[in-house]
Parts: structure tokens; C-alpha cells; sequence
């Protein structure tokens, strides 16, 4: 469906937003975090979407970033969560500040948010855990590159943030992406 637009910022109205995308214009839903980041009307501009058809409508949904589309895409699987519900989870708090409540599993975070009550919040916190990580690790602070891009790789293999991150401390420093991932996995399986 519609990946990607890109095209010159002809209104804002919170939420809410018009992109003209070569004489088409995109009527677009982002989350604030978003929408505090956009260029001033009549400037271009790029956004990563959602698509979403339903019986009332379609519905197009907009991210200034991969990260957030990707939250985006986790939240509205889980049950009870629809893309109205995301969106205001990701006004409310940045995809980092989400990642990092949900490792603390602090409900009483989420029930800040418009909408979410401590049942909803409980359930945000089981369905997330180990599917949304922050993208600024302790691992990471030594070997940035390196470290993430292993950490990102083990993670994508469907290890949890924990394993990753026992797996990234038995590494030698100066590791390369490729022979980090290799020492990991080795250290990870024999664990």
C-alpha cells in the first residue's frame, strides 16, 4: 500500500496534517511528536505511513520516522489497541521513552495518557516486553556502532534484550559487527 510520501506541507491541524504529494492532497493523522518536528507550511517533506481500511474509512497515518512506524505497527497489534489509541501512546511519549517504560514496566506511566486505564496499561506492558527496545543501551556506550548493530542483529534473530545484552558482555572490545555476531551466537548458544 502507501509506504512513503513525500511532498510539500500545505496544512497543520492537529492532529492532522495535508501533504500535497504531485497535485494529490494526502489527508494524514501523525502523533505530536511528529508533528512538533515538521517544516513550516509550503515546505517538503517526508513521511513514513500506515495505511488502514475499514468499514467507516481509510485512514492514512503518518511518522516523521522508521521508529515510530515501527511502534506504531506493534501497538495496533495488540488487542484492544487501535490506531487512534497508538497514535495517542506516541503523542504522549517518544518511542525511546515508551521502549524504556515498558523495560521498567512502569504502568503508571501509561495511565498518563488520554484513554489508557491500568488494565490497558498491563496489558501495553506484557504485549511490548522484549519487542520494543531503547535505541541507547548501556552495551552501546562503549562501542556505539559495533555494539548496536550486534545487539539490533541478535535481537532480529528473536533473542530478548536481556539474552542480547549477555551475550554483547562476553565480547572482546574492538570487536568487529560480523565476528561479534558469530562470538554471540556461540556464547548464546552454549548458554
Amino acid at each position: 500500500m502507501i509506504g512513503r510520501l513525500t511532498g510539500t506541507l500545505l496544512e497543520k491541524n492537529p492532529p492532522r496534517i495535508l501533504l500535497d504529494v504531485q497535485g494529490v492532497g494526502y489527508e494524514v493523522d501523525v502523533p505530536m511528536s511528529t508533528f512538533y518536528n515538521l517544516p513550516a507550511t509550503g515546505e517538503r517533506v517526508t513521511l513514513h505511513t500506515h495505511f488502514v481500511v475499514r468499514e467507516d474509512g481509510h485512514f492514512l497515518f503518518g511518522f516523521g520516522g522508521p521508529a515510530e512506524l515501527a511502534a506504531f505497527r506493534q501497538l495496533v497489534k495488540i488487542s484492544g489497541i487501535g490506531p487512534r489509541m497508538a497514535l495517542a501512546v506516541l503523542s504522549g511519549m517518544s518511542v525511546d521513552e515508551l521502549a524504556r517504560v515498558v523495560a521498567a514496566q512502569e504502568a503508571g506511566r501509561l495511565t498518563k495518557i488520554p484513554g489508557i486505564g491500568k488494565k490497558t496499561a498491563e496489558r501495553l506492558l506484557l504485549e511490548l516486553r522484549d519487542k520494543l527496545m531503547p535505541t541507547v543501551s548501556l552495551a552501546s556506550a562503549v562501542a556505539p556502532d559495533a555494539n548496536a548493530d550486534i545487539l539490533n542483529a541478535l535481537m532480529a534473530l528473536g533473542y530478548s534484550d536481556r539474552e542480547a545484552q549477555a551475550a554483547l558482555k562476553t565480547l572482546p572490545e574492538g570487536v568487529s559487527v560480523s565476528d561479534g555476531i558469530r562470538q554471540a551466537l556461540k556464547a548464546l548458544s552454549k548458554a
